[in-house]
């Protein structure tokens, strides 16, 4: 590819810029946006957008490393944490939205969607799982959290559904090539 995936054009800006600005037309405050060691390249990306960029202290941590990051950055006023991803920049404009009400509606620790092709992101955290979540570790980003919380008696998954799968355009350069004419 010979850049970051996150910089990649799509519809000529960056695939990340695509996938912040759908969490900030969702009206959530504060958006965090977690980087690696050398976030210039995506804090110009996100030039004039009203977020705070988290620096991953351990990227070699994996997904498990920038949730983290990002979950002990929060502010102690806040009750629920979406965790986003930065490319997914198709992200349906309802599916916040969505999730929020759920939450609200449900109570349950952990909404996350269910798409056409399953279980997806974003997924949205109540405070009760953060210690959890500061706990993560490896690669697979806050899916072990998922499974044990799906299996508790009394905290299970509140599913919302969508048309459709999220399109991420990172996921190919034909797909982005498609997005970006």
């Amino acid at each position: 590819m010979g850049q970051a995936k996150l910089l990649l054009p799509v519809g000529g800006q960056p695939i990340v810029r695509h996938a912040v600005e759908g969490v900030r037309a969702a009206g959530l405050d504060p958006v965090l946006v977690v980087t690696g060691p050398a976030p210039a390249p995506i804090e110009a990306a996100l030039a004039g957008l009203d977020v705070r960029i988290v620096v991953n202290p351990t990227p070699e941590a994996g997904q498990a490393g920038s949730v983290r990051a990002g979950v002990a950055a929060l502010p102690e006023t806040v009750d629920t944490v979406l965790v986003a991803l930065g490319d997914q920049p198709a992200l349906a404009p309802t599916i916040i939205p969505a999730l929020l009400a759920a939450h609200r509606a449900s109570g349950r620790p952990i909404v996350a969607p269910r798409y056409q092709d399953g279980p997806g992101n974003p997924v949205l955290f109540d405070r009760a799982i953060f210690a959890e979540l500061l706990a993560l570790q490896g690669d697979h980003g806050a899916r072990p959290i998922i499974a044990r919380t799906r299996s508790r008696r009394n905290a299970a998954l509140a599913w919302t559904s969508s048309s459709g799968s999220i399109a991420s355009a990172a996921a190919s350069p034909a797909a982005r090539r498609a997005a970006d004419r």
